[in-house]
C-alpha cells in the first residue's frame, strides 16, 4: 500500500488538541488523509478509545501522543483488526501509582472550586526541554490548547486512570513505531524501551535535544521519522 493512501488517526495528549500537529500538518497530509480523535468528552481511557473508534474510518494508521498513546493501546485491545500500523509517541504502558492517582484527585477537587486559568507555569516548563523552559512562544501554544479545552476537560482527563498495560503489549501484531525524546521529563526512554521489547514488530527511535512536546519542539524531525516509517510499510 502506498503511504499516501493511508488514513491517519492522530490522538493528542493531556489538555492538548489537534493544533498539536499544526507544524507537521502539511507533511502529514502528504502521507494520508488526517483524522483527529477527541479525547475531551470522557473520563476513562476505555471510553475515550470507544469514542475515537466511533468517529474513525474502518481501518487506519493510529498515532498516539502521550495520553493519546494510552488510548491507542486501549484501541489495540478493543479492535486490533482496525489498526494497520501503530505509532506511540512520548508515551508509556506504565500504570499510575496510588500516589499519582491521589494527587490527581486533589487537583480535581481544587479545580472544581476554582476558576480554570490553564496549566501552571511549572507544569508547562516540565513538558518541554529544560533549555526551552523560558521559551514563552512555545509555552503559550501549549497553554492556549489547555485553555481551549477548559475546566471540564481538565477534570475528565485527570479522572482517567492509566492502568498498567505492559502485559498486553505482546498481543500487538501490527508494525509499531515507538518514539521517545532524550530530554523528556514526563516519559523516559527506558519506558519506551520496555514497550519496544514487548511488541514483536516494533522499532524505537530516540529524538535528541527534545523534551516531551516532540510535535512542537522537533516537528521536522518527527515528521521525517513518521514518514520514513510509513513509507517502509508494505
Amino acid at each position: 500500500m502506498h503511504a499516501a493512501s493511508h488514513e491517519l488517526l492522530l490522538l493528542p495528549g493531556f489538555m492538548l488538541d489537534q493544533t498539536l500537529w499544526d507544524d507537521m500538518r502539511d507533511g502529514l497530509s502528504q502521507l494520508g488523509r488526517l483524522h483527529f480523535g477527541d479525547l475531551g468528552q470522557d473520563d476513562s481511557i476505555a471510553a475515550m478509545a470507544t469514542r475515537v473508534q466511533q468517529h474513525a474510518p474502518p481501518r487506519f494508521v493510529l498515532i498516539g501522543f502521550s495520553m493519546g498513546g494510552y488510548v491507542a493501546q486501549e484501541i489495540m485491545r478493543q479492535a486490533p483488526q482496525r489498526v494497520i500500523a501503530l505509532a506511540l509517541l512520548n508515551t508509556s504502558a506504565r500504570g499510575q501509582s496510588a500516589e499519582e492517582i491521589a494527587r490527581n484527585q486533589a487537583q480535581i477537587e481544587l479545580a472544581g472550586r476554582m476558576p480554570f486559568k490553564g496549566l501552571t507555569r511549572r507544569t508547562l516548563a516540565s513538558s518541554v526541554h529544560p533549555g526551552r523552559a523560558d521559551d514563552q512562544a512555545l509555552l503559550d501554544r501549549i497553554q492556549a490548547m489547555a485553555l481551549r479545552n477548559g475546566k471540564q476537560v481538565f477534570i475528565r482527563q485527570l479522572s482517567a486512570v492509566r492502568s498498567d498495560g505492559y502485559a498486553a503489549l505482546h498481543k500487538i501484531q501490527c508494525p509499531t513505531l515507538i518514539v521517545a525524546s532524550r530530554n523528556d521529563q514526563l516519559r523516559s526512554v527506558e519506558e519506551a524501551e520496555q514497550m519496544a521489547e514487548r511488541i514483536a514488530d516494533a522499532s524505537l527511535v530516540v529524538v535528541e535535544n527534545c523534551g516531551h512536546m516532540t510535535p512542537l519542539e522537533q516537528p521536522v524531525q518527527l515528521l521525517q521519522i513518521l514518514s520514513d516509517w510509513l513509507i517502509s510499510q508494505k
